[in-house]
């Protein structure tokens, strides 16, 4: 980012967490996050009881499910799905761009449509894609910007006004949206006992998708939960600490595809919604994970508070996992290498992430038992062994 686009940032911030400040102050949401801090950690604990079940339960709704152990099975999957497709469309989801399915389904001649404005913005910016907050990824545009993004992008020019862009892309939006027969989405989070998908929106694309012929969610296993009601307490949590509001517009709970039963009590398949409904729950490193980076709701307040996040933005994570809690995952996902080029050592450890997390993540403890690994590994900044071989030769850090 550069420092007009930091600055942005910062200001957008500012007013999330003047919106939100009352809403987190409130007794109930104090004791709604206890509740879900537990429910997340003992989600995270018995996930693999709690994955079998999960494919039970979608199997028998009716629902297509796979397991993918990583990102190149996940993109074979999908792939498998929408490689007689000239476009497709997808909602917001990290999970997605953990895999790099834009990219891979660029590759294959097939047209990726963003559904989500902030994330069609950021789609349409020529110079750099990357997103700057999970719920807002183009927080750090300003208005102005945008104007300028989207005048090139739809050859139209438009005034710097945010009504008048929402409509031209929507419009844009929904055009694509008539070439599609195939919308993938993510999930906040997956009630295993019901087989039932959950998903929060503002601004009602993901219901747009859910009504195609082929829904497809692409979701970590991390997500899960034991029930509807252990999700929707967790979506209520992410949408006061991510939006500052006690609901969000629209709650899509996917537990089957469309069906009816209105003539003689028959069962019939796709009514107005998906004919089908296909689940990938995505490894991806996950089950390697240290336990506590899986606790995160998504909501994105570790970020905001983050002193190195709001000096140099996006280049503290990796991909659509920003800040700290990015970078610690970064390394399951991947590798140390990517967690060392994620930013892994430019974390103070001033735990302020911790202290606005609504489920105490200890971002600054996993971020220093990455770096014993790393350092093992051989990644680590140059000045590190400068000073390690000073010690070592003169028993000080400053004399070689």
């Amino acid at each position: 980012m550069n420092s007009k686009e930091l600055e942005t940032m910062r200001i957008s911030f500012k007013k999330l967490n003047e919106r939100r400040m009352e809403i987190l102050n409130d007794p109930q949401t104090k004791k709604l996050q206890e509740r879900v801090k537990k429910i997340r950690e003992d989600s995270v604990n018995n996930m693999e009881e709690l994955l079998e079940m999960a494919k039970k339960r979608f199997e028998e709704n009716g629902i297509e499910v796979f397991l993918a152990e990583n990102d190149q099975k996940a993109l074979n999957i999908i792939y498998n799905i929408v490689k007689d497709e000239k476009t497709v469309s997808k909602s917001k989801s990290n999970t997605v761009s953990e895999i790099d399915l834009a990219k891979f389904l660029t590759d294959k001649n097939i047209n990726l449509v963003e559904t989500d404005l902030g994330d069609r913005i950021v789609q349409l910016n020529p110079t750099d894609k990357r997103p700057a907050h999970p719920i807002g990824p183009a927080l750090h545009l300003n208005v102005k910007k945008i104007a300028e993004i989207i005048s090139e992008s739809l050859g139209q020019e438009i005034e710097p006004e945010p009504r008048i862009i929402m409509e031209l892309v929507k419009a844009n939006v929904i055009e694509e949206l008539s070439k599609c027969k195939i919308g993938i989405t993510g999930a906040n989070s997956v009630a295993a006992e019901d087989g039932s998908l959950v998903m929060v929106h503002n601004e009602g694309n993901i219901s747009l998708l859910t009504l195609m012929e082929t829904h497809i969610v692409l979701v970590g296993i991390d997500k899960l939960v034991s029930t509807i009601e252990d999700s929707i307490s967790v979506i209520k949590l992410e949408t006061a600490y991510a939006t500052g509001t006690k609901i969000p517009s629209y709650i899509n709970v996917i537990s089957a595809p469309s069906k009816t039963a209105d003539i003689e009590k028959r069962l019939l398949n796709g009514m107005y919604g998906a004919k089908k409904v296909v689940v990938i729950l995505l490894d991806n490193g996950r089950r390697d994970a240290l336990k506590e980076c899986l606790w995160c709701i998504g909501c994105g307040s570790c970020i905001v508070a983050c002193p190195v996040y709001n000096a140099v933005g996006h280049e503290f994570g990796y991909k659509g996992y920003l800040g700290g809690r990015g970078v610690a995952m970064s390394k399951f996902i991947k590798n140390e290498k990517t967690s060392f080029d994620s930013g892994l050592y430019m974390c103070t450890l001033c735990g302020l992430c911790t202290l606005e997390c609504p489920v105490s993540t200890p971002t600054s403890e996993l971020v220093e038992k990455l770096r014993i690994n790393s350092q093992k590994a051989g990644f680590y900044p140059k000045a590190h062994g400068v000073i390690k071989k000073n010690i070592k030769s003169s028993g000080s850090p400053f004399k070689s």
